[in-house]
């Protein structure tokens, strides 16, 4: 196992280069991006004059994480407003990418919804497309601040179950800077825990196929100084039994109205071991990733991705041989089950920590009663 130790010294964001920021060089505005794909062995960023450039990083995990989604699918309908593409046409396009992330189809729909009403107002096109990329910059400012809001409500939730600090956390996939306009979600929690001596100890899944939690919350972990253990995916049963964790924290893709959680799939079974230890599961996310018209977690359309993200392993700089661009590990012509997510029923949940609230026990009308609170505060 990897074994990163907690460094002195101050804390400092995981990259000096900024995940996602909106650009206008003499060309022409542009969106760029830190490809996630390249960590952690190189921090490369990926230029997107267009929709369609978007669209390709979305699918690729270039950019990923449901609250950067919803940020970048609202700067792809700016940037097609801006120069002069069917806005329309690019907001089905990003909204359609990755059908299980709300956020994403949110981020969208806000600035297509700002662009239409600037343009029966005024008919201004150029207008239309300032107010689309307002409506995509205060998105950003908003999950900033809604990240800030999680941490300090996520700490607040472990200091009240687990007294005394000295927390061990387990946690899944990818949730801390790199998916967000602030400081992340699941991740932003243990990171606040870190930053006032309450994080012991960090327990990080590797998160197969795309080894997220490996390549990605890792180097963040590191980056930021917090004392942090990896493990496979199928290690988690025997830390659970030796009683080394004392939380999981992971993010959300989708919530559902009864407060089923579509999360990176792995998370149903920390569930299932959370609950049989007695162990706290708690899930950390804002209120756009709720959705509202989805009624439970049968309804959640679960993306299915491509066989060769399991059949291959990709490695930077190694020599590919694989038809998917990877190393094969398994026979030619394997077939693979590759569900992206996995669904969460509400009963296994502890609580549901949003910017506006914990939910706790998790049902919907306690759900809806955060949302409602929520859009209150938008309307105010």
């Amino acid at each position: 196992m990897a074994d990163q130790h907690a460094q002195s010294g101050e804390d400092k964001r995981p990259t000096e280069i900024p995940v996602i920021r909106w650009e206008e060089p003499p060309e022409g505005p542009v969106l760029v991006l830190l490809d996630q794909t390249r960590l952690p062995a190189e921090e490369v960023e990926l230029v997107c004059t267009d929709a369609p450039m978007l669209v390709e990083a979305i699918r690729s995990l270039a950019v990923r994480g449901a609250p950067l989604l919803g940020i970048a699918g609202a700067y792809g309908v700016a940037l097609a407003a801006v120069r002069g593409f069917d806005v329309d046409d690019a907001a089905d396009a990003l909204a359609a990418a990755r059908p299980t992330a709300v956020n994403l189809a949110v981020g969208v729909r806000r600035a297509q919804a700002a662009h239409r009403a600037e343009l029966a107002r005024s008919g201004d096109t150029d207008k239309a497309a300032e107010a689309a990329l307002a409506a995509a910059r205060k998105l950003h400012r908003d999950d900033a601040e809604a990240s800030a809001r999680m941490a300090e409500r996520g700490m607040a939730l472990l200091d009240e179950l687990l007294p005394g600090g000295g927390h061990r956390v387990l946690t899944h996939c990818n949730t801390g800077s790199l998916v967000s306009g602030g400081e992340g979600t699941a991740f932003a929690v243990a990171l606040a825990a870190h930053r006032v001596g309450r994080l012991r100890r960090l327990w990080v899944d590797e998160t197969r196929p795309l080894l997220q939690g490996a390549r990605l919350t890792a180097y963040e972990a590191a980056r930021s100084g917090m004392a942090y253990t990896l493990l496979t995916d199928n290690a988690a049963g025997s830390l659970f039994a030796a009683g080394e964790v004392d939380a999981v924290l992971i993010g959300a893709d989708r919530i559902a109205a009864d407060g089923a959680v579509a999360n990176k799939v792995g998370s149903y079974p920390l569930a299932v071991l959370a609950r049989y230890h007695h162990v706290p599961f708690i899930v950390v996310a804002p209120v756009t990733t709720v959705d509202p018209d989805t009624p439970d977690g049968a309804s959640i359309e679960v993306e299915q991705r491509a066989g060769f993200e399991v059949t291959e392993v990709t490695a930077p700089q190694v020599p590919v041989t694989g038809p998917g661009g990877g190393i094969p590990v398994a026979p030619l012509g394997t077939q693979a089950y590759n569900p992206a997510f996995d669904v969460t029923p509400p009963e296994l949940v502890t609580a549901i920590v949003t910017e506006e609230g914990v939910v706790s026990p998790v049902t919907a009308e306690a759900l809806a009663e955060v949302c409602a609170r929520s859009r209150e505060v938008t309307i105010g």
